[in-house]
């Protein structure tokens, strides 16, 4: 099967960095009659850094703090207009699982302004955002803030069950001879420690090797994997020379310097990526460190509105946040396919051709997961066989997709992400001079998320 990339010919990796610029079209706008009107102002974020870096000495609320701090800052919104609080999250710490909560009074929004945290893996920051939205357009609120928190340098580490139950039988025995009697039942196997599973609870298979064997049933070899790979670090690069990647505010880490780019933006070469060994499925799998991506440490913050309470407080809007929806299948064989069954639904709910979107913000979780997406998209005969539609809606054309990078080259704190896809798509729409975005993304369980973002008319 033909390579759907190739770098033949290409004098150095920036050939990639991909010179496109797309004009302003007449279209017509998505607003509906009798509906509110909801806008993002703003969005920010502290940045994306590998696990283990400047933030591991920190916590979940630290990082969502400092990141709606930052959006404070970049919008000077007064705090008391805030209506209320949604953020994302997937790992939970514990002593703070309503990240939403504990992050907003730190970073000294009102008391009185409700918030609350959702969770669903990856797309959580989505969800973030789409309930938003919701609240908005049924007038129950005019201003939120939305967005998503990681932190995967230090996940909650449990006892094992034995020792916890043991432990809670101490804590209600009275007597010193039913202490004595428990504690002559304790094993040494009770010590060995209860990791969070990073497998499928359904299905109990890792991410990394359903993404592998995506890619082997449709035909995305390891070339492809790193090609593609190679893209998006390469665009990020560029992206980041340029000063494209507006939305990163600096951290000033306590105790540390202050924190102000990416840090896993790592363009390689083929030759040095192939020297890498399978992941996941060992010892011909295609997945690798190289086109997966790497556990991040984040946080996002987005300011959406009512459209006529922005303008009435003087805000010029990047972009209307239009149609959305959320899709589920089977978490075996199609677990990150996703964007492929959420892109037609989405597009026919706003009357969207692919031919009118100008800029395609697609989650990034492994190389293979992408390439298999856009095959999917591409064929009558799965969109036939699996979905249930007469044709394909075909792929996105590469030289719209992703073109500031994504998160195998940004990074990918899990519930982080949907708030940066939503906020590039609408950056780039303005710097590109689009009318159309869209956002789409795969998520564990078989879940999936896709949304339109119109732009803001200058």
């Amino acid at each position: 099967m033909t390579s759907i990339l190739t770098l033949k010919n290409l004098p150095s990796s920036a050939k990639w960095a991909l010179r496109f610029s797309v004009q302003t079209k007449s279209k017509k706008t998505l607003a509906k009659p009798n509906v509110r009107n909801v806008v993002v102002v703003e969005g920010v974020r502290i940045p994306f850094l590998l696990s283990g870096t400047s933030y591991k000495d920190l916590m979940a609320h630290d990082l969502a703090r400092a990141a709606l701090s930052g959006l404070l800052h970049r919008t000077s919104v007064p705090k008391e207009v805030i209506d209320y609080i949604v953020y994302g999250t997937v790992i939970q710490e514990v002593k703070t699982s309503n990240v939403a909560r504990e992050a907003s009074l730190g970073a000294g929004f009102s008391d009185k302004t409700p918030a609350h945290t959702v969770t669903m893996a990856c797309i959580s920051s989505n969800q973030a955002i789409t309930t938003g939205v919701g609240l908005i357009a049924a007038g129950h609120s005019d201003v939120i803030v939305a967005g998503g928190v990681e932190l995967m340098s230090d996940i909650p580490i449990r006892h094992s069950r034995k020792m916890r139950r043991m432990m809670l039988d101490l804590n209600k025995a009275k007597t010193l001879g039913q202490r004595l009697s428990l504690i002559s039942k304790f094993r040494m196997d009770f010590l060995i420690p209860e990791l969070i599973s990073v497998s499928e609870f359904s299905t109990n298979e890792t991410m990394g090797h359903s993404a592998d064997r995506l890619a082997a049933a449709f035909s995305v070899s390891r070339l492809e994997q790193d090609e593609y790979a190679l893209r998006s670090h390469s665009l990020a690069k560029k992206a980041q020379d340029e000063g494209l990647l507006s939305d990163v505010v600096p951290f000033k880490v306590p105790g540390k310097d202050t924190v102000t780019k990416d840090n896993g933006i790592r363009p390689s070469t083929l030759e040095q990526m192939a020297k890498l060994k399978p992941a996941f499925i060992k010892p011909y799998g295609t997945v690798t460190a190289a086109n997966s991506s790497f556990l991040t440490d984040g946080a996002s913050a987005m300011l959406i509105m009512a459209e006529e309470k922005a303008l009435a407080m003087g805000y010029k809007p990047k972009a209307y946040l239009r149609e959305f929806l959320y899709v589920s299948q089977d978490p075996k064989d199609q677990l990150l396919l996703g964007p492929t069954y959420a892109t037609p639904k989405v597009l026919e709910k706003a009357g969207l051709t692919m031919n009118d979107i100008d800029a395609f913000e697609f989650h990034e979780a492994f190389s293979g997961q992408i390439l298999a997406n856009l095959k999917a998209m591409d064929s009558d005969w799965f969109a036939q066989n699996y979905m249930g539609r007469k044709t394909k809606v075909g792929p996105p054309p590469l030289e719209k997709f992703n073109n500031w990078g994504g998160s195998l080259s940004l990074g990918h704190p899990f519930a982080a992400t949907g708030c940066r896809l939503v906020i590039t798509a609408a950056n780039r729409l303005r710097k590109e001079g689009g009318q159309y975005a869209l956002v789409a993304a795969c998520a564990a369980g078989g879940q999936g998320h896709a949304m339109i973002v119109e732009a803001y008319p200058k």
